[in-house]
């Protein structure tokens, strides 16, 4: 079967970036497009219930799964374009932090705000993951996907993948039926990277780099920002983000603010306003405390954190506790960025 040998009982916790403790009742590793389709004609999504799972870094499994865990590992990086502009397009298994040091590395500027978000290549656009300014959907050109159902390929632009924030039509309507193969950047030699945006232009003057920095720069000080605050998951498991940061109409922003006069804010073209879901954790006391063996990050609390042996279940109730204290709180709810199974 193209080499691929669908196991059974086996161990999660090398491919979850919680670390946590489950077991698939079957598991298939797949390298190809062509082996994901003949996992597909061979019927082994449909024998009872089936996930596909890229880098884990964005899933909390909250006990053993009960069906087929197929990991999606589909190698390759390729570059098209000779001028300033290059289309780069990347296998769906590749490590997405892996990628944008390649691009930088060749000089393809646009992706470098990107630095270090956890994960593969192909959970990029269900996510349009972003940071420091930059999101996923400002380079994206195209992805190649397989349907499931039929095992048939789909190209997908911007236009269809429906970006919105931290989401796209891969969270809603086309959850589940498809599965990414393959992701498409448009990236530029001569590209301008924005510093302008969190603590990126104050990093860099503490690297001692003024003027014009280059995309080689900002990717540093970017990794030197995230490693500072952020837990790396090979000591601590955690999954990055846990909730988003909520975007609240004008009137209940107003609302908050008048008794938070320091809430900081991001307004947007629509008249809401994003605030930092750490901000309003923190607020509520939050970092750095703990419920069993999971907890909130001492220095950043937008992160959940396994401190060694906790389970799926535990840090859940702990992100249920968080939500229901910003909620009563502020009246603002948060929703998770995680998949919970």
């Amino acid at each position: 079967m193209y080499g691929m040998e669908i196991k059974e009982n086996i161990s999660l916790k090398p491919f979850n970036t919680f670390g946590l403790e489950a077991r698939a009742a079957r598991y298939v590793c797949f390298t190809s497009t062509d082996e994901l389709q003949f996992l597909i004609r061979a019927g082994e999504f449909h024998r009872g219930r089936s996930m596909v799972l890229g880098g884990g870094s964005n899933i909390l499994f909250t006990g053993d799964y009960d069906g087929l865990v197929a990991r999606n590992a589909i190698p390759g990086i390729t570059v098209k374009g000779s001028g300033d502009e290059v289309m780069v397009t990347a296998g769906s298994g590749v490590i997405w932090d892996d990628l944008v040091q390649f691009c930088v590395e060749q000089g393809y500027g646009g992706i470098e705000n990107l630095s270090l978000i956890p994960g593969s290549t192909g959970a990029g656009p269900i996510q349009n993951i972003g940071a420091y300014g930059v999101e996923l959907k400002d380079v994206f050109r195209s992805l190649l996907a397989i349907d499931l159902e039929t095992g048939k390929p789909e190209e997908f632009d911007a236009s269809s993948c429906r970006f919105a924030y931290r989401d796209s039509i891969f969270k809603n309507e086309l959850k589940g039926r498809f599965v990414i193969v393959s992701v498409s950047l448009g990236l530029s030699k001569e590209h301008v990277p924005d510093t302008s945006y969190g603590a990126i232009d104050e990093e860099l003057g503490r690297m001692g780099i003024a003027g014009n920095p280059g995309i080689a720069d900002v990717r540093r000080a970017v990794i030197a920002i995230r490693q500072s605050k952020l837990p790396d998951p090979e000591i601590t498991g955690n999954a990055g983000s846990f909730f988003k940061n909520p975007v609240i109409p004008g009137p209940k922003f107003e609302e908050v603010r008048a008794g938070n006069p320091e809430v900081p804010f991001y307004l947007t073209d629509s008249g809401s306003a994003k605030i930092p879901a750490a901000w309003l954790i923190d607020r509520c006391g939050w970092k750095g405390k703990a419920h069993g063996n999971a907890a909130v990050h001492d220095r950043q609390p937008l992160v959940l954190v396994n401190r060694g042996g906790a389970g799926g279940k535990e840090i859940l109730e702990l992100a249920e506790m968080v939500r229901a204290s910003v909620m009563e709180r502020f009246g603002i709810g948060l929703e998770m960025e995680v998949n919970v199974v």
